[in-house]
């Protein structure tokens, strides 16, 4: 039978279980960011930074204290390798230890590539593998006599990215390190341990493995659906999910909840059954203010953050400027288990300057009357600053913005 619980008990428990109850609160060092990956399973990777921060670096700032992102960088490109890139969700960073588990990545990109680009493109891509074995690591930049364009995934690209970028996705090289966004590979032998590398999982294995990553990112979650496509995007057909989480229930890996006003049941990990009878009690929770990447795995489950919470969030650098509602790299914000509000943070790096492009609340939370708001708010907004070095905040002439600002200023005076 399922555990049945009220709906304020499941917001305690997802903002407890994802660490962000109060947020900042793991320590302020290294081996946190091992901790957030290990908690939520992976973090999705985006290039875009118009915060002054990658969405992997904003789901850690929100959860590790001082977080600086050459932390993360350490364990996915240091010499003690402990993360890694890979295709999960979508490109993630992943336990280094998994590695076993996801490698069935690598045997469906095979088997889509190895007769396609890796075969027309065979002597670019020994080439490239010759390149690295004598010389690397090495970016596409390396290979400019490999200019010519070949169809691949959104547009005729140049030949030497296409076959890096299929040598990664099926596991012949990987990504050594970046500079700026730019990828610098080499052959997967030197980026992972022989004994790890020689491991792999079964097909039916590695996928029930894939599938239980998403409950362990979204900490609750259901395996079919017709808003789960952004969740249980590559992780097998809805039979095959919905047979798989059953079988995850009978082995003890999951747990069905049933919470009150919602109309399907969901799943827990068995393992965070303690965090969840904690939740009952509201004394419980520590709130405190955070700005949540557009991609963290709390608001990947859209349904869930509409149901539950009665937020609904689209991130809109995908909506043309005129159909946009908020703005073009919009952070969720989060109260204690509320979400009551949104921010456009905007960084000009050259001047150091964080700019405030918006700053809107829900319609029914009164920042200024909300008791610890503004204090817990004055603390985000600052770790914020710390971390992407800025030396100060500008804030829109919008109401909201200087009513925030002058009640930031008034603290700061006082």
């Amino acid at each position: 039978m399922p555990l049945q619980i009220g709906a304020d008990q499941a917001r305690r428990f997802l903002v407890t279980r994802h660490l962000l109850a109060p947020p900042r609160a793991l320590p302020a060092k290294p081996e946190s960011v091992l901790a957030a990956v290990e908690r939520l399973g992976l973090l999705q990777f985006d290039p875009l930074e118009v915060p002054g921060a990658r969405n992997h670096d904003l789901v850690l700032h929100a959860r590790v204290a001082g977080y600086r992102r050459e932390w993360c960088e350490r364990w996915l490109y240091g010499p003690d390798r402990r993360l890694i890139e890979l295709y999960n969700k979508s490109l993630n960073l992943l336990p280094m230890h998994e590695l076993p588990h996801y490698r069935i990545s690598w045997q469906r990109s095979a088997a889509a590539y190895d007769d396609d680009i890796l075969s027309k493109q065979a002597d670019v891509a020994q080439a490239i593998l010759r390149r690295l074995k004598a010389d690397g690591p090495l970016s596409t930049a390396a290979f400019s006599e490999h200019a010519h364009a070949v169809d691949w995934w959104w547009a005729p690209t140049r030949a030497s990215r296409a076959v890096m970028e299929a040598l990664f996705v099926t596991g012949r090289i990987g990504i050594s390190r970046r500079e700026g966004n730019r990828r610098y590979y080499d052959l997967i032998e030197r980026l992972v341990p022989p004994e790890l590398l020689k491991l792999k999982e079964p097909e039916e294995a590695a996928m029930t493995h894939r599938l239980l990553s998403r409950y362990r990112a979204t900490g609750m979650t259901m395996p079919t659906g017709g808003t789960q496509s952004e969740v249980m995007y590559s992780a097998g057909k809805s039979p095959d999910r919905a047979r798989r989480t059953a079988r995850l229930v009978d082995d003890g890996h999951l747990l069905p909840v049933e919470v009150e006003s919602l109309k399907s049941t969901r799943y827990v990990l068995a393992e965070e059954e303690p965090i969840l009878e904690a939740a009952a009690d509201p004394a419980a929770l520590v709130p405190g203010v955070s700005f949540l990447g557009p991609l963290d795995p709390l608001i990947w489950d859209r349904r869930l953050l509409r149901e539950l919470w009665g937020y609904d969030y689209l991130w809109e650098v995908y909506v043309p400027e005129a159909k946009r509602r908020w703005g073009y790299y919009v952070l969720p914000m989060l109260f204690g288990d509320r979400f009551v509000g949104r921010i456009e943070p905007r960084l000009d790096r050259k001047a150091k300057v964080l700019a405030i492009i918006g700053v809107w609340f829900e319609p029914e939370f009164e920042p200024m009357d909300a008791p610890g708001f503004v204090a817990a708010f004055a603390e985000a907004i600052e770790a914020y600053r710390l971390f992407v070095g800025a030396e100060r905040i500008t804030w829109p002439r919008t109401r909201a913005g200087r009513a925030i600002g002058a009640a930031l200023r008034t603290r700061s005076v006082a």
